[in-house]
Order: structure tokens, then sequence, then C-alpha cells
């Protein structure tokens, strides 16, 4: 935790090998212009982590906006999509041979799909 509260340890993280570098990179998905390279998965997670706690800080002292971790945004279920229309055509016709509404296949598309 920051010492302004922020609980740092929510953030998405990760932590891969880079060829490039010959080293770990760690990455967070709500910082995405911030990484830390190290020997171990370990020191490159907990460099990232140090280099977060400080940014927040800094970003917390000079009023900007922190950023909240995914896992506690709110989220409504719904998003709008744009598609071409031949593609929208193809999905409705593949539906109503399924006899599901659009929504109920694009749905079970995109879970298949994960």
């Amino acid at each position: 935790m920051t010492p302004t509260g922020i609980d740092i340890t929510r953030y998405t993280y990760r932590v891969t090998w880079s060829l490039e570098d010959d080293e770990y990179v760690a990455t967070c998905l709500e910082l995405p212009s911030m990484s830390w390279l190290a020997s171990t998965q370990e020191d490159a997670l907990r460099g990232l982590r140090d280099a977060i706690t400080e940014v927040v800080a800094d970003l917390q002292a000079s009023g900007e906006p922190v950023p909240d971790p995914l896992s506690s945004r709110s989220y409504s279920g719904k998003f709008n999509l744009r598609v071409g229309e031949q593609l929208h055509r193809k999905l409705a016709i593949e539906a109503a041979e399924e006899h599901l509404s659009l929504n109920q296949y694009v749905v079970r598309r995109l879970n298949n799909a994960s």
C-alpha cells in the first residue's frame, strides 16, 4: 500500500522473458508505459512495484488521476461494437440458424474464444 492508501498489489502485472533484452520484463496493464527489467522474475516484479509506488505517490502529490485496478472497476456488461455490414449479416444469419438472438450468439462465440 502506498503512503496515500492505493494498494498497488491489486494492479494487473505480467512478467515475461524478453529475448531482445535477455532478461525478464515486468509490465502493468493499468500503467502501460511502465516496465522493469531484471535477471529474475521476482526481481522484475519487485522493481516494477517499487517504481509504481513512487509514480503513484507523485501522481497523487501533483493532483493527477491514479488509475484504479482493473479488478476493482465496475463493468456494466454492455459495450458497443461496430462491425461491417457483411459481418453483421453473416452473424445474424448464423444466429438465426441456431435459433438465438444475435446478442446470445455473439456472447456464446466470445465465451468459446476465451
